[in-house]
């Protein structure tokens, strides 16, 4: 339904399958009903194929599904490619930012399982993640560097115009659910110890994942509004009473997110359709004041591999 609406609404609509949960246990945990529910369940979908993109930062981690829905093109990439074959760590997170941006792509919302580091975010809860902390260290975190320098403000890190509509159908389903939470991102792919998950607590972490940073910081980057959702599954290992996640336990709580989920999406068309904001969003601006390197001096080749995600400040300065 969201998909629907935001073609009606005139963008291309992308999704991210966070399917980590399937490499740590195997198939029947796997989060791939998202891609699947994009190829069954809209009615209308037509000229659907997977189709290459190239960036100048390589190959993303697939293929991109394309269909088209009336006027309106829509789709999709998995994170870790088809059959999950790239760890969190290994997915080329510049390459799959800049292929969202140059097929068209307006908006981002990414629907991913987390561990819960608060007693008030039981499994089954979601988050509307506004904050992160960053505990990557593998990864390459930006389009710019020698020969054109930016700085992009990352103080509010997610887009709040698609926050108050995840919000809005949340309340709508009477789901349990928090408006804020601080997502912290590991490296991976092992989780974190018991002393690490109590030391994430302190720090007032809500939810701890693998997958939304740096992709957040590219989106801002790239002028992409970009909101992530957290369903939580587990509570890490910090818990007393539950340091031993069981496979049984988490495939349950994830197929029945998975369902809710389902049900946020199709509450969601209407406000997305309605939502006149979008032109004017600050995410599409992020780059107004970013650009630091003197026109003069900024490398042309560089120049040249930006255009895809930065042209429209390029052209103006």
């Amino acid at each position: 339904a969201a998909c629907r609406a935001f073609a009606r609404h005139g963008h291309s609509v992308v999704g991210i399958d966070n399917d980590m949960r399937r490499q740590f246990f195997g198939d029947p945990a796997s989060t791939a009903w998202n891609r699947n529910a994009l190829e069954r369940d809209l009615p209308g979908l037509a000229d659907t194929r997977w189709v290459a993109v190239d960036t100048p930062w390589g190959a993303p981690s697939d293929e991109i599904f394309l269909g088209r829905l009336g006027d309106a093109q829509l789709a999709f990439l998995p994170r870790h490619g088809r059959g999950h074959r790239i760890a969190p760590s290994e997915v080329n997170y510049r390459a799959n930012i800049a292929a969202l941006k140059q097929i068209g792509a307006t908006d981002v919302l990414s629907i991913s399982a987390v561990g819960g580091l608060r007693e008030e975010l039981p499994p089954g809860s979601f988050v509307v993640v506004d904050q992160f902390i960053d505990r990557t260290h593998k990864r390459d975190k930006s389009f710019f560097g020698r020969g054109l320098v930016a700085h992009v403000s990352m103080a509010h890190p997610v887009c709040s115009r698609l926050g108050d509509h995840l919000e809005a159908a949340l309340q709508a389903q009477a789901l349990p659910h928090a408006r804020g939470g601080t997502y912290l991102a590991i490296e991976g792919p092992q989780f974190s110890t018991r002393a690490e998950s109590l030391l994430y607590r302190q720090w007032g972490a809500s939810v701890i994942g693998m997958t939304n940073l740096p992709e957040a910081q590219l989106a801002r980057e790239a002028e992409l509004c970009y909101a992530s959702l957290a369903m939580v599954t587990d509570y890490d290992c910090w818990h007393p009473g539950h340091d031993a996640v069981t496979v049984d336990a988490v495939i349950r709580v994830l197929l029945s997110n998975a369902e809710h989920a389902r049900a946020l999406v199709r509450s969601l068309a209407g406000a997305i359709t309605a939502d006149d904001r979008g032109g004017g969003c600050a995410c599409r601006r992020a780059l107004d004041h970013a650009l630091i390197t003197a026109p003069e001096a900024r490398d042309p080749a560089m120049v040249e591999r930006l255009r895809g995600v930065a042209g429209r400040v390029l052209r103006s300065s």
